[in-house]
């Protein structure tokens, strides 16, 4: 499974609740459509934006970190789409943390084969 990053910004108009709702709803999708194991979801919340965005100049912002197969992430993305509460959403793979996380179980194989020959 490969590690992803996804930030999306909702309208600010849409009551807290609902904001809430429909960050959640992504998550479930994440989880139900993708197959994806959720790593951290942080929600920054209402924001200024460094330009307008449809005429807001505010925003809900929230970033969810996931590990999936990426053949599905077609469907997250005809998701955002559908939904007008959305405006605007960017999902990319994160290699950095994949290099990061090769190396360290890297690192413990070789501690691992290390504590085979000191016995």
């Amino acid at each position: 499974m490969r590690i992803y990053e996804t930030m999306f910004i909702i309208k600010p108009d849409i009551a807290e609740e609902e904001r809430e709702k429909l960050a959640n709803g992504v998550v479930e999708f994440l989880k139900e459509k993708l197959n994806a194991q959720i790593d951290n979801v942080d929600r920054w919340g209402i924001r200024k934006t460094a330009y307008p965005l449809k005429k807001y100049n505010e925003a809900d912002y929230t970033v969810v970190y996931f590990r999936a197969d990426g053949e599905k992430l077609n469907e997250l993305e005809m998701y955002f789409k559908v939904r007008p509460e959305f405006l605007r959403w960017q999902t990319f793979r994160r290699f950095d943390l994949e290099k990061k996380e090769r190396k360290a179980a890297k690192k413990e194989e070789t501690v691992e084969n290390t504590e085979k020959v000191e016995e």
